[in-house]
C-alpha cells in the first residue's frame, strides 16, 4: 500500500484513523458558528476540519429551467441548484482565516475544490492536501487541476464504478498528483445503512492498493464504527452545533456529543483490532488457572488405581492437562495422595504402553 502523509501524520491500515468534520453548510452563514464549529471538532477529538471552496456561480449558473430543478425524494426538493448552493457555500474570505484557527488548535485544515479558480485560491491558502468530492470524480479537468498541484488527495468515490475510480486515480497521477487516499460513500442524503456496503472498503484497498476511508452520511455513529473494524483509514463526517437548527446539512450531521462518542468509539475499535496472535496475552496469563485439570477427588494409595471416582476433570488448572486422563486411568499411584492434589506425571505408575500412544 503507497504511503499517505499529511503534514508528516501517517494515515494508513495501522496508524491511529484519520478523523476529519465537514462543516460544510452548517455554519448558517455566520463565521462566528463556523469557529464554534471548529473549536467544538477540536473538542469532540478531530484530526482535521474540511470546508468546500465553490460558489454557486463556479458551481452551476442561476436557472429555474426543470434541469436546474432538485427533485426526486431528496432533501433539498423543490429548490433550484443555484439557490441550494447560494445558501450552503461558506464564503472565500473566511476561509483563511478558518483554516489559521483550525492550525492554531492543532488541527489540519483543507477543502474540496469545485473548479479551477478554487483550486488556484486554496494553493494560496497552503492547504496540505485536496479533497475530491463523489460528485467531481468524474471532471477530469478538475482532476487534472488538483494533480498538478503535486498534494496529497482524498477521493470520494459515490455513485463511482470500478472503471470510473481507476480512471479518476490515472488521472490525477498522470498529472502529477501526490499520494491517493479512497473514501468509501453512498450519496445519498441521509444514506440508509443497508446502502453503505462496507465490505467494499478492503476490497478497495486491495484493488487500488491505497488507503481507504469512508465518507459517511448515514445517522448515527455505527456505520463509520464498522468501517474502522473493516479496514478504514479515515473517517469523514459532517458536524453541527445542532440538528434542530434548519440548513441544507443539518438532518444527516452529528451533534457535538454523538461526534465525540464515534470518535472514542474509533479509538476503542482500533485497540481492539490489535494483530493477529494466537498466543495468550498478559492478562490472559492469571486467567489461566481457572482452566480445567486433573485432581484428586479421593485419597489414594500408593498402588492404588486410578479411577473415573478418584481423578477427575476439574477446576483450576495446577494439575495434568485433560488430554492426560486416559493416561492416568491406565496408571496407578506412585505415592499415597490426598483429596485436592493437582495431579503431576510423578504421581503415575505406568502399567501399559499409554505413555507412547
Amino acid at each position: 500500500m503507497n504511503d499517505f502523509k499529511i503534514l508528516g501524520r501517517e494515515i494508513g491500515h495501522f496508524a491511529p484513523t484519520y478523523v476529519i468534520a465537514e462543516l460544510s453548510a452548517n455554519h448558517h452563514q455566520s463565521i462566528e458558528r463556523a469557529k464554534e464549529l471548529v473549536h467544538t471538532a477540536k473538542d469532540a477529538g478531530a484530526d482535521a476540519i474540511k470546508l468546500q471552496t465553490y460558489t454557486a456561480d463556479t458551481i452551476t449558473i442561476h436557472s429555474s429551467n426543470k434541469p436546474f430543478q432538485i427533485s426526486g425524494g431528496t432533501i433539498w426538493d423543490g429548490k433550484t441548484l443555484y439557490d441550494l448552493y447560494q445558501e450552503a457555500y461558506t464564503p472565500w474570505e473566511w476561509q483563511p482565516e478558518l483554516k489559521a484557527y483550525a492550525n492554531d488548535l492543532g488541527m489540519d485544515c483543507f477543502s474540496s475544490p469545485f473548479d479551477p479558480t478554487s483550486v488556484a485560491f486554496l494553493e494560496k491558502m497552503e492547504v496540505p492536501c485536496y479533497k475530491i468530492a463523489s460528485f467531481e470524480i468524474v471532471d477530469t479537468g478538475l482532476l487534472r487541476e488538483i494533480g498538478r498541484t503535486g498534494k496529497p488527495v482524498i477521493m470520494s468515490t459515490g455513485m463511482a464504478t470500478l472503471g470510473e475510480i481507476d480512471e479518476a486515480i490515472s488521472t490525477l497521477r498522470g498529472a502529477g498528483a501526490g499520494p491517493i487516499a479512497l473514501l468509501k460513500c453512498t450519496s445519498s442524503y441521509p444514506s440508509p445503512p443497508e446502502e453503505m456496503n462496507l465490505r467494499t472498503i478492503p476490497h478497495m484497498a486491495s484493488a487500488f492498493g491505497v488507503p481507504v476511508g469512508l465518507s459517511d452520511h448515514t445517522l448515527g455513529i455505527a456505520v463509520p464504527v464498522a468501517a474502522v473494524a473493516l479496514g478504514a483509514c479515515i473517517i469523514e463526517k459532517h458536524l453541527t452545533l445542532s440538528r434542530d437548527e434548519p440548513g441544507p446539512d443539518s438532518a444527516f450531521s452529528l451533534e457535538p456529543d454523538e461526534f465525540k462518542a464515534m470518535v472514542e468509539a474509533v479509538r476503542t475499535t482500533e485497540k481492539a483490532m490489535g494483530q493477529i496472535n494466537y498466543s495468550p496475552t498478559s492478562r490472559e496469563q492469571a486467567s489461566r488457572t481457572f482452566r480445567r485439570s486433573l485432581f484428586v477427588t479421593q485419597d489414594i494409595k500408593a498402588g492404588e488405581s486410578f479411577t473415573p471416582d478418584n481423578v477427575r476433570s476439574i477446576r483450576p488448572g495446577n494439575g495434568l492437562e485433560p488430554k492426560w486422563l486416559d493416561v492416568v486411568l491406565e496408571s496407578r499411584a506412585t505415592t499415597d495422595l490426598k483429596r485436592g492434589t493437582p495431579l503431576e506425571l510423578a504421581h503415575l505408575a505406568q502399567t501399559t504402553s499409554a505413555y507412547n500412544s
